[in-house]
């Protein structure tokens, strides 16, 4: 189920989902300010991926791209890869190292964003609009005011 975010923060949840068979990643963000409302949702569709972890930490940057589309300013962007999130909190680059410093200037740009790792059962909004959008093709989507279908469930959200 999805858990709130802090009284006035939105809410931002990312995840990846990778095919083998196609070497496709999806990236997905779904944003949702802290009574549970949609705020907008974004997808990204790429090719020449097939490692599971290696679209995570992309898909936090997805998180922030929604977060700027949407002019907000109090964020928390939660992800279920706990590699990803350590390595934005900064304990370590690794071989995204260059993506983790175009994250870490882009959170400038924020007055309040934090970056937290949540239980995959508490992500699953993210992950069904990533799972579907494996399907499209290459690019990126936005959904700014009606939620793309499949997002908006509201039994995965805590009354």
């Amino acid at each position: 189920r999805w858990i709130p975010p802090p009284s006035e923060y939105a809410k931002i949840n990312v995840d990846a989902v990778t095919s083998k068979n196609s070497a496709t990643a999806s990236i997905a963000a779904v944003a949702r300010d802290d009574s549970g409302a949609f705020l907008g949702a974004s997808t990204v569709t790429v090719t020449g991926m097939s490692d599971p972890e290696t679209p995570e930490v992309p898909a936090c940057r997805g998180g922030l791209a929604l977060a700027s589309d949407l002019l907000l300013q109090k964020v928390r962007l939660v992800s279920d890869c706990a590699n990803a999130v350590r390595s934005i909190q900064g304990e370590g680059l690794g071989p995204h190292g260059h993506i983790i410093r175009e994250i870490t200037a882009t959170m400038k740009n924020f007055p309040r964003i934090e970056f937290i790792r949540e239980r995959r059962e508490a992500n699953q909004e993210a992950h069904m609009l990533a799972r579907g959008a494996l399907f499209d093709s290459c690019g990126r989507r936005v959904w700014l005011f009606n939620p793309p279908e499949g997002v908006c469930i509201q039994h995965l959200l805590i009354p």
